[in-house]
């Protein structure tokens, strides 16, 4: 869908939109599909402690940052969430997002359901959460398999952690079953869309409605 475009039109709220999977069930395909049809929304770029993946750059993918600093911003209460994933750190540090908000810019969140209940904890008022759900746990071993990126026994890790994470669906607002990454992507559209004309985001609708009854 990439002539995707919002329809809102008065000013708004931003809103925190999270995007939640276990691995390999699509939350990573959406969020690109997304960044990339939606110019209204940003990344939300996290603070981790792991080493950077070939390709990728600190500051557009991550903030590459060491124990000792990840340490420092946790203290400083510098993270609106931050959760250890697989032996290293995520964070997603406030920095200007809560002044994006204000503005009406819209954050995606690309973070486990650890992270979501303290995004929730932090500014629920601003939370919008999907969890991807992929189609059968075959299926979703065959996609792990597809990369070719990991051994048998990191898949095997991989599919225990994702049986884990997927007993959280029912804490997340959307669910959304990921058995044609399309449709799907269509349907996280739709949350999204909706969810930006919430009456409670519109903070232009007050002086609108004064304009057409004045």
């Amino acid at each position: 869908m990439s002539d995707y475009k919002s329809t809102d039109k008065l000013a708004r709220r931003g809103l925190l939109f999270i995007l939640s999977s276990p691995s390999g069930a699509g939350k990573t395909t959406l969020s690109r599909m997304l960044l990339e049809a939606d110019p209204d929304i940003k990344l939300s770029v996290s603070a981790t402690t792991r080493p950077p993946r070939p390709g990728e750059i600190d500051g557009v993918h991550y903030q590459f940052v060491s124990d000792a600093e990840f340490d420092r911003m946790v203290e400083e209460d510098d993270f609106y969430e931050w959760a250890q994933v697989f032996g290293h750190r995520y964070g997603t540090p406030k920095g200007a997002i809560r002044n994006g908000l204000k503005d009406g810019q819209d954050y995606l969140f690309d973070i486990d359901w650890q992270g979501t209940q303290q995004l929730y904890q932090k500014d629920q008022q601003d939370v919008v959460s999907v969890f991807i759900l992929p189609p059968s746990l075959s299926e979703l071993r065959r996609r792990l398999e597809a990369r070719a990126q990991d051994s048998d026994d990191v898949i095997d890790g991989r599919m225990e952690r994702a049986r884990a994470e997927i007993s959280h669906w029912a804490e997340y607002d959307y669910v959304v079953i990921n058995d044609n990454v399309d449709e799907c992507f269509e349907r996280v559209c739709e949350v999204l869309d909706a969810e930006r004309m919430r009456r409670t985001r519109q903070t232009g609708l007050i002086p609108f409605v004064r304009e057409l009854m004045g």
